[in-house]
């Protein structure tokens, strides 16, 4: 298969379901399967990049889309017909009613927050019944996680990392240290007593480390048998039931929650979240083999990330008063409410991420919000010491001193929201989008100019049949 490139003649691009033949020096050739049926989705910079729309969009040709790993901490919007969803656990793609939606072993899941989502999708009119299927394997999240999570976050003081405070950490902490309950042991004969075991440790932890009062053992089961009840319905093995889609080579959708630079392992440690944020954590987190076709990565037209960390393309103080305030850019947290960190576009983290998840294309979001500038930056590169670097620092130290390598490009100050054509974007913004295609080295398949599923500039095909 070619893939396309926006770096070529710049001939028109069709809207989707009628997508253009480009080709052009960037595109390259990529043995795939003959029915390329297997597709994820992942963040390239600090999360928030706008992966729930671009699953939403993908999602109307795929029979199936799952999560693999993270939990409620992650929030997604997508606009329909102008009316907003918001999503934390449940993949997007529950808003067609062909799909069928999966929630992996490698998530951890909140009962109460996992069936309000339920509730406010069902006060939309959607219908979820036999398309939603939570693996038996997925580890719970406990009032003690989320109380220990604020608490722990805020003694360490400087240091803290800025958490959700949704109890997500404590919850792969306990997984990593055998005290964790599954959704398994939820509906187990021997729940309340592995809940009652796990409960006196923390107890422990929660009065000798924090001098805070106990938790009622009583009053957690009780609570949690309840929602033993609703949750059972929508248990199954998802790890079959992937098995046999994928042997069936039915189109599926991965969805990767967070973003690259949170993984727990190659992120910007220890300002990171606590799962496996690449497209190696897919395989992992849903108890499938390595078999994706197309690992999509996702990164907004400039960077941002809510919390603590180093950020080395961060915009200075003047340089925030020239961009949209945090509404009109719709840079305020979904799951948190807090107002996003923002800077310029990062092309050397951009790919440094690129390299760890193998991605072989991009999705280009919230183009629109750098149309009123005129200029625009792009990070090129790193200066540390006086050295210019070849590789992405892997310390906090390191990032902090960073002196970022920039160079500017004209804005096109004019709107682009209405734009559904590539050749009708202005000038130097099809200048600004080839140049993260030169940086990337990866071709460009998607750009956003706005929320709603229309506002979208399809520049690739997915799910379609490819020559071998």
């Amino acid at each position: 298969m070619q893939s396309s490139s926006i770096l070529s003649n710049e001939t028109s691009v069709s809207p989707k379901n009628s997508f253009c033949e480009l080709s052009g020096w960037l595109s390259w050739n990529v043995k795939f399967c003959r029915f390329m049926s297997l597709v994820a989705v992942i963040g390239m910079q600090w999360g928030d990049e706008g992966k729930g729309k671009v699953v939403d969009l993908l999602s109307e040709s795929a029979s199936h889309i799952a999560r693999a790993q993270g939990g409620n901490n992650a929030g997604h919007t997508v606009v329909v017909q102008e009316k907003e969803y918001q999503f934390h656990l449940i993949p997007s793609g529950i808003l067609y009613p062909h799909a069928k939606c999966y929630i992996g072993g490698g998530t951890v899941i909140d009962p109460k927050s996992f069936l309000e989502e339920l509730d406010a999708i069902r006060a939309h009119g959607i219908a979820f019944e036999k398309r939603l299927f939570l693996s038996r394997y997925a580890h719970l999240v406990f009032p003690y996680h989320r109380l220990l999570d604020g608490l722990g976050d805020k003694s360490k003081g400087e240091l803290a990392i800025g958490t959700t405070k949704k109890g997500i950490g404590p919850c792969y902490a306990d997984k990593a240290n055998r005290l964790g309950l599954r959704l398994a042991d939820l509906l187990s004969p021997t729940f309340r007593q592995r809940l009652k075991e796990t409960l006196s440790r923390k107890n422990h932890e929660l009065e000798k480390l924090y001098d805070h009062p106990p938790l009622d053992f009583e009053e957690i089961a009780s609570e949690y048998e309840g929602y033993a009840q609703k949750l059972a319905p929508f248990v199954a093995p998802v790890e079959e039931m992937l098995y046999e889609a994928i042997q069936q080579k039915e189109r599926v959708l991965f969805e990767g929650a967070q973003g690259s630079l949170l993984d727990l392992t190659f992120g910007t440690y220890p300002f990171v979240t606590s799962s496996c944020t690449i497209a190696g954590g897919i395989p992992a987190g849903l108890g499938v083999g390595p078999c994706i076709d197309r690992i999509l990565g996702v990164v907004k037209a400039y960077t941002t990330r809510v919390g603590n960390g180093p950020f080395p393309s961060e915009l200075s103080d003047e340089e925030y008063k020239l961009f949209p305030d945090h509404n009109a850019s719709r840079e305020i947290g979904v799951t948190t409410g807090r107002k996003r960190r923002i800077g310029w576009f990062d092309a050397f983290l951009v790919s440094h991420t690129i390299r760890l998840s193998g991605v072989n294309c991009l999705a280009i979001m919230k183009l629109d919000i750098l149309d009123g500038f005129d200029k625009i930056k792009i990070c090129t590169g790193y200066r540390l010491d006086g050295q210019t670097l070849t590789s992405f620092p892997a310390t906090g130290d390191e990032l902090e001193r960073i002196e970022p390598i920039y160079e500017t490009i004209d804005g096109w100050k004019k709107p682009t929201t209405g734009i559904r054509n590539y050749r009708e974007l202005p000038h130097a913004a099809r200048a600004y989008l080839r140049r993260i295609e030169e940086l990337s080295g990866v071709a460009i398949s998607l750009i956003s100019v706005g929320p709603a599923r229309d506002q979208t500039l399809w520049m690739d095909r997915f799910f379609e049949e490819v020559s071998s």
